[in-house]
């Protein structure tokens, strides 16, 4: 089922029950019931329960966020540092030049056509994927420099290596969700409260109630949702993606 059909349902669904546990509410309530008779500490505690709970809410949604730029973070970082590769290799021998290449554009078409539809499905890396990089160094490592121009791009090519090896191996970790199984659990139970907060108001089916009490539901269940979306950085809707490879490695087809 498609993400924004989901979020569509979700927030239908939302205005939905507050709607019908209105009227419903209204049909029992007696002639004598006065809503504008709701206690003042009730108006306390709903307005400061809304307050917790939207910061609450901005704490999630900055968590998520910050886990998302850096998953997207770390992909630049091993493109960038595997585009490096290819660029300073242009001072060895052709062969040696020609190998190094042809096995970073290996990786990387790898990376963007079979690795980034595992790691969405599975969320893991492939072994496939590990064994080509580990080509790529030993590639450069294995060279021994036959001069000393040659010899000064040696170790800038070993510190670009480092760094894919390490963006990815920061890749791996930080797939699947972010957010733990407590916090998703606080996160619903505060928002079934805040809503239900609403009733203890008192309010009653006119138009403008109806609306008011609907939108504030729908919102709640939009920010869950966006909650959820970032949650799992390389796997759902909004995630981050392979454009950095395709950038720098528009030769490659993902």
């Amino acid at each position: 089922m498609p993400e924004w059909l989901v979020l569509t349902l979700a927030m239908v669904a939302a205005c939905a029950v507050v709607v019908v546990i209105t009227l419903v509410r209204d049909r029992a309530a007696s002639e004598d019931e006065d809503p504008s008779e709701t206690p003042d500490v009730i108006e306390y505690m709903t307005m400061w329960i809304g307050v917790v709970y939207a910061i609450v809410l901005g704490l999630a949604i900055a968590g998520v966020w910050e886990a998302r730029s850096a998953a997207l973070e770390h992909v630049r970082t091993e493109a960038a540092a595997l585009h490096e590769i290819s660029e300073r290799v242009r001072v060895y021998p052709a062969d040696v030049r020609n190998r190094i290449r042809d096995d970073v554009n290996a990786y990387v078409g790898h990376v963007v056509s079979t690795e980034w539809d595992t790691m969405a499905d599975h969320s893991r890396v492939t072994e496939r994927g590990t064994a080509l990089l580990a080509r790529v160094r030993a590639d450069v490592t294995d060279y021994e420099p036959k001069s000393d121009f040659q010899a000064q791009a040696y170790q800038p090519l070993l510190d670009q290596v480092t760094a894919a090896d390490q963006a990815r191996t920061a890749r791996a970790e930080s797939m699947g969700a972010t957010m733990p199984g407590v916090v998703w659990f606080g996160l619903i139970t505060g928002g079934v409260v805040t809503i239900g907060m609403v009733f203890a108001l008192q309010i009653r089916r006119s138009a403008r109630e109806l609306i008011l009490a609907g939108l504030f539901s729908a919102l709640i269940a939009f920010l869950l949702f966006l909650i959820w979306d970032f949650d799992a950085p390389y796997s759902r809707g909004i995630a981050a993606s392979a454009d950095p490879f395709l950038r720098l490695f528009p030769q490659v087809k993902g």
